[in-house]
């Protein structure tokens, strides 16, 4: 959304209390000062950094505080925006593609600094692929005047720049729409007037089109101050994630898309969403792409300054409404009830689906002994759920203790709880899907005994994910005791095969680009809580039982994958998990050959996925900790 950019499009401030006088204007100038002084603390960078860190040892803690400290070093040192060589320039100007594609680049201009113009400009001439076209709409003002001259200097030294003075201003959509208007070209790039192309970025679109039949490509982001040499806050986004986009505007910059698909999506920018017309442009063209592909690298720089978001996302009710209102619109076309609340970070939503019938869900809890944490975990249901359907399946596994019996004995004084007898030696897989057999409802929850309920519409929050036909699995967000995160998705290939998002992350932390509080796709859950269809349990053959202990769900969730469905984790389902953060390692060789044993069988089945990589983490990523830090 381009809520960041000075001066507001529309030529007038939308923002509550105008200039800083009325309703909501002091808050307004504190905000501006306090932006202002941030762009001032920025000029010295290691004193920021460890602001920064200050801050995130009271949000998350010291150890978190310390590993990010240590990433914005590396941020620093890495040159994240890094260009390319002469060597690799001359390569990609000289490169021959079988397609024939013109780019239009679409920039509309509103009192552009005259610095911020030209490099914007810039960027465009310095592309390594050469056959586009650069469309500048102006809806400047009088007192702006030098902002047509600038382009008219650069459209008489090179015939690709085109430029266009508006009667008026014509608000952001209107402005965009224009440079739509004068186009020729068969694929669109967005581009805002004060920001940055990579000199790759139109070469690898160009790739992405001719090797993937690409009709929606966007690629990864950062932030920089005054040069590119300084960018930081690299957003490395996960590949295309309908869930995601719904919980905010994940692709933002850059993203790039053929005429026709704009054209069967209906077209350019609407006005009445302007402050979110982006996202609803995305919306519309992603429902009706035929092949999307992300590019995960950072080719577009995104500038950060004084008067960007000066009152804040927050401040701007005009965004939040016009972006709710995009949302309701999409979930229309795409045949979804819902309504769109916001989230606890501003500009990050929560869409309640609704709920068709209240089905039958059928929580499978395996147990042995630890009746104190069985007893904790069942309250907890019976206290709390508001789900009104329900059942418990409990699968005792070989217990020895007296007080467990007499504790199953008084439990079944519930007609909602059952206790079922699994005779064999443990085998998680194959306890759960014993007690499956007995389960007779329409989703199956599989729940360990050492949780407990936080959220009384846990399975609400789960269930309105299930219900969709596109949905084969969905998690929720697991703390341990002392609310720090021990559970908010998983992520493939991280310490060889799978670990835990945001595992240790303070449960007030927003996580990684927010994404420790929205509802998104990820590759796999936990069955520590985890909620299925029955009929999709049913297609892929429930759990394998060649996976006694380890990865057994993350191999559950990629064959559910595999057959066409999404996997949701939703951090509006919470749990406590009184999981020992010290319990881990086998401890006997018998115990380490079967771990072994069990990674090699996953490895075999699921090579080719791991080489791959997670669709939804990012390349760029680190595999050795579960913390989103660079790689």
């Amino acid at each position: 959304m381009k809520d960041k950019k000075n001066p507001p499009l529309k030529g007038k401030d939308f923002s509550a209390g105008g200039n800083g006088s009325g309703p909501g204007g002091l808050g307004i100038a504190c905000r501006k000062a306090v932006n202002a002084l941030k762009a001032r603390l920025r000029r010295f960078g290691r004193f920021y950094m460890l602001l920064g860190a200050c801050k995130r040892t009271v949000t998350q803690g010291p150890r978190m505080a310390w590993l990010e400290l240590k990433d914005a070093i590396r941020i620093r040192n890495a040159k994240i925006a890094r260009w390319p060589t002469r060597e690799e320039m001359a390569a990609q100007r000289a490169a021959v593609f079988d397609r024939e594609v013109k780019f239009s680049v679409l920039v509309p201009l509103y009192n552009t600094s005259e610095k911020f113009l030209r490099e914007m400009i810039e960027s465009v001439l310095n592309q390594t692929y050469g056959h586009w076209e650069l469309c500048l709409a102006d809806g400047s003002d009088g007192e702006h005047a030098f902002v047509e001259t600038v382009c008219r200097e650069y459209t008489e030294k090179d015939s690709r720049v085109r430029y266009q003075k508006l009667e008026r201003n014509l608000g952001f959509s209107g402005n965009t729409n224009a440079c739509i208007a004068m186009s020729t070209g068969d694929y669109l790039a967005l581009l805002d007037h004060d920001d940055l192309l990579h000199p790759s970025a139109l070469h690898a679109v160009m790739q992405a089109i001719c090797d993937q039949d690409a009709d929606f490509i966007y690629t990864d982001e950062a932030h920089f101050h005054q040069t590119p040499e300084d960018a930081d806050v690299p957003n490395y986004k996960p590949d295309y994630s309908p869930d995601t986009l719904r919980s905010y505007i994940y692709i933002c910059h850059l993203n790039v898309f053929s005429r026709r698909l704009m054209e069967k999506a209906g077209g350019g920018f609407r006005g009445q969403y302007d402050g979110s017309q982006d996202y609803d442009l995305i919306l519309r063209l992603t429902e009706q792409a035929g092949k999307i592909v992300h590019i995960p690298k950072i080719l577009y720089l995104w500038r950060v300054h004084t008067a960007s978001t000066a009152s804040g996302i927050a401040a701007k009710p005009y965004i939040l409404a016009s972006a709710h209102q995009a949302l309701a619109a999409h979930l229309e076309r795409v045949g979804l009830r819902g309504t769109v609340a916001d989230s606890r970070i501003p500009s990050t939503y929560d869409i309640r689906y609704e709920i068709g019938e209240k089905a039958l869900v059928s929580i499978i809890i395996p147990n042995k002994d630890h009746v104190n944490d069985l007893r904790r975990c069942i309250d907890s249901i019976r206290g709390k759920t508001t789900w009104p359907n329900w059942e418990i399946i409990l699968v005792e596994n070989n217990s020895t203790q007296e007080e467990t019996f007499r504790y199953y004995e008084a439990l079944q004084a519930d007609s909602r709880i059952r206790v079922v007898s699994w005779q064999g030696q443990f085998n998680y897989s194959a306890i759960n899907n014993f007690g499956v057999q007995y389960a007779k409802g329409r989703y199956f929850l599989l729940l360990n005994n050492d949780t407990e309920v936080i959220t009384p519409d846990w399975i609400e929050r789960m269930v309105m994910f299930a219900q969709r036909k596109d949905v084969g699995a969905v998690g929720c967000m697991l703390y341990y005791p002392d609310d720090t995160v021990q559970h908010a998705g998983v992520i493939l290939g991280i310490g060889g095969i799978a670990g835990h998002s945001h595992k240790h992350f303070s449960r007030r932390s927003p996580g990684f680009m927010f994404r420790m509080a929205i509802a998104q796709n990820l590759s796999a859950v936990t069955a520590a809580c985890a909620l299925f269809p029955r009929e999709v349990w049913e297609q892929v053959g429930g759990l394998d039982e060649k996976l006694a202990v380890a990865f057994n769900d993350v191999d559950l969730c990629l064959r559910i994958r595999q057959a066409g469905y999404l996997v949701v984790w939703t951090p509006f389902a919470e749990l406590y998990h009184h999981e020992s953060r010290s319990r881990g390692k086998e401890n006997t060789p018998e115990k380490q050959q079967r771990f072994n044993d069990e990674i090699a069988y996953f490895r075999q089945r699921w090579d080719r996925v791991l080489e791959a990589g997670d669709p939804y983490y990012n390349p760029n990523l680190t595999l050795k900790r579960e913390n989103f830090t660079l790689r």
